[in-house]
């Protein structure tokens, strides 16, 4: 039973600093290239992101002519 209740007031105080610190995190965990990598290829297979960020890459620069 104790050892219950410790583990689940670590298990909250890892999220709460986690929350706190979350930039922090994220920058720790996107600092490493491969990590990076598998970020940017999890990120590529959810087609809102993927259309948003191609949509924006291919993006034409020239004016579109409306008919």
């Amino acid at each position: 039973m104790f050892q219950r209740l410790i583990s689940i007031l670590s298990l909250v105080f890892s999220m709460y600093f986690a929350y706190k610190y979350r930039y922090r995190v994220i920058n720790a965990f996107l600092s490493r290239r491969m990590l990076r990598k598998l970020a940017v290829m999890f990120a590529m297979q959810i087609p809102f992101i993927r259309d948003k960020v191609l949509g924006s890459v291919f993006q034409s620069s020239r004016p579109q002519e409306n008919f």
